[in-house]
């Protein structure tokens, strides 16, 4: 199936709403960073099951009753099947005030309560910011050493600002909304870096290919060999992109909570991802390779008689 759509001509309009997004994502960041969740920020999380159903404000009014102010813990949720109680404090909390807890519980529902705690210091927090991040920075210098082995460096130009693009744009969401930054949100950018680049590498693999048998001399002959392959490869995207959308969806929807953040992330990433491939990482090759044509000379007047 062919597509006609003139991807280069509105390349402008594309670069113009990815960079608002990035500015506006970079403003949240400077004014209220990220969200961090216990994982990358010092505190404790307690996962308690009561063995029946619990809605959340009954969850706060045991709490409450424990000795715990409401702002000195996260608004708890509700999983599993309607039985288990999540709920984060910012501070790390003592022992026998994690017995006090669960002994409110129990008073309420009986022996059948159990408790999952998962507390991290401010030292490892922050080992694992670091850590988070390097793995980043690896994943994408790895990409551009191959990109530029296997292709060449405008291509693997191209493909990092649409990787770093993918990644930034699913931060920004999460700042702007406020959303929780855990380990799986890491695993979950990881993961959109791997297909964002596999969706990239379809459409420059086709790039390359078309381009042993056209002879570019004009922007023009640059743009007509981008649109024809992407239009060649965007059934191909599209189906792969939404094969994976579908099953993200599907966890974001019946999975439990503490993957529902993982599949919100991934959702983000894969859209920004199909979009990113054809309408940012192609066009950015194409201005890279324009740069490269020799201008044309003007044609030579004849001289007069």
């Amino acid at each position: 199936m062919r597509y006609n759509f003139d991807f280069v001509k509105h390349r402008k309009k594309f670069f113009t709403f990815s960079i608002v997004i990035t500015l506006l994502g970079i403003l949240t960041l400077a004014i209220f960073g990220l969200n961090f969740g216990v994982d990358f920020k010092s505190g404790t999380n307690l996962d308690i099951s009561v063995g029946q159903t619990i809605a959340k404000e009954k969850a706060v009014e045991i709490l409450t009753k424990a000795g715990f102010e409401e702002k000195t813990f996260t608004p708890p949720t509700i999983g599993g099947n309607q039985d288990r109680v999540t709920v984060r404090f910012d501070r790390v909390l003592l022992p026998d005030e994690v017995q006090k807890i669960e002994a409110a519980f129990v008073e309420v529902y009986g022996e059948n309560v159990t408790k999952e705690e998962n507390t991290v210091d401010t030292t490892i927090a922050r080992e694992l910011i670091n850590k988070a991040g390097l793995a980043v920075l690896l994943a994408s210098v790895g990409i551009i050493i191959y990109v530029s082995i296997r292709f060449e460096w405008r291509f693997a130009v191209a493909s990092i600002v649409a990787l770093l693009h993918d990644a930034f744009i699913v931060i920004s969401l999460f700042s702007i909304f406020r959303l929780e930054v855990n380990l799986p949100f890491i695993v979950a950018v990881l993961t959109i870096i791997g297909y964002s680049i596999n969706d990239t590498i379809v459409i420059f693999d086709r790039i390359r290919e078309n381009l042993r048998f056209t002879k570019l001399k004009t922007f023009d002959d640059i743009a007509q060999l981008v649109n024809n392959s992407i239009s060649q490869t965007m059934t191909r995207s599209i189906n792969t992109v939404l094969t994976v959308l579908f099953a993200a969806v599907c966890l974001f929807i019946f999975g439990s909570e503490s993957i529902r953040l993982f599949s919100l992330a991934m959702i983000f990433g894969l859209v920004s991802g199909a979009y990113s491939s054809i309408f940012i990482a192609s066009p950015v090759w194409l201005v890279l390779k324009n740069a490269t044509l020799k201008p044309r000379k003007p044609a030579s007047v004849g001289a007069k008689e």
